[in-house]
């Protein structure tokens, strides 16, 4: 993938970037992999909001994903590379021996007219599907299960990749993006393959209207508001002498929030340790 620079014709187009899609084959999505995708505008069902700064936005279409890759041992040909609105990366359109279709995310090298498939003995290739045990060390993987049969729940947006770092019979090392080193069953599904669209993280947006039209509403800075408003607001000038907080007086911007004692066996070292990374 490439970034393409718009020509400052007007201001709102100064400095603005914008995929250049190149990778992508297909326009329009197969009919019957969609699934109409329903807007909450971050509302519960009593209608009060409870995510804020999210609404409106262009209407979309969800993609079924295929993350469990449970059809096994029937190779598939890459028929099309496609734009997913709903996720960062790009999905492979594939079209299977017995004529079924699916969709998966694409990893790097993978190019319609290939070939890929899902089994225990499936060559290390971009886009195939393997159990943990059966996947060599040192290999960069994505699409991972954390309960073997559950689907892929880790390492899925544009440009990421994990490598299996160790292995055993009962649990394998993964170390993942954010330099996190944890267990994972053995018995799990992975994809092999680093994912494609790793200059999404390099997008100049450019305006505002662009970042509505991803349903992103605009935000107000706690500083800039009322005492009554956020526990932030008021004072003279910029020195508000508080820490940063939520309106509801919870420490963010590097407050641990993570409170699972069930799957803390699993993490060898946090993300956040001295020596790890990235």
């Amino acid at each position: 993938m490439g970034i393409r620079v718009l020509k400052p014709r007007t201001p709102a187009m100064r400095k603005t970037s914008v995929p250049d899609f190149k990778e992508v084959t297909k326009s329009k999505p197969e009919k019957s992999l969609l699934s109409p995708l329903k807007k909450t505008a971050a509302r519960n069902n009593r209608g009060r909001i409870t995510v804020r700064h999210k609404g409106g936005g262009h209407k979309r279409s969800y993609r079924l994903i295929d993350f469990k890759r449970q059809k096994t041992d029937i190779p598939a040909t890459v028929f099309a590379i496609e734009y997913d609105p709903n996720r960062s990366c790009r999905i492979a359109l594939l079209i299977y021996k017995d004529g079924a279709r699916s969709y998966i995310l694409a990893p790097v090298g993978l190019n319609p007219g290939q070939e890929v498939i899902s089994s225990d003995t499936a060559d290390i290739k971009p886009g195939n599907s393997l159990p943990l045990i059966k996947i060599p060390t040192g290999t960069e993987i994505h699409n991972i299960e954390l309960r073997p049969g559950k689907g892929g729940q880790l390492v899925r947006s544009a440009g990421v990749g994990a490598v299996l770092a160790a292995k055993d019979e009962q649990y394998c090392q993964i170390k993942m993006p954010s330099g996190e080193l944890r267990r994972v069953f053995s018995l799990c599904r992975a994809s092999v393959g680093k994912l494609g669209n790793a200059d999404n993280e390099n997008i100049r947006w450019g305006k505002a209207g662009r970042i509505r039209k991803r349903g992103w509403r605009p935000k107000v800075r706690g500083m800039a508001m009322n005492p009554i408003d956020h526990p932030m607001g008021g004072g003279e000038g910029v020195g508000k002498g508080n820490h940063p907080m939520t309106p509801w007086g919870k420490p963010c911007k590097g407050y641990r929030t993570r409170n699972n004692k069930r799957t803390d066996k699993m993490i060898i070292r946090r993300r956040y340790d001295k020596g790890a990374k990235a």
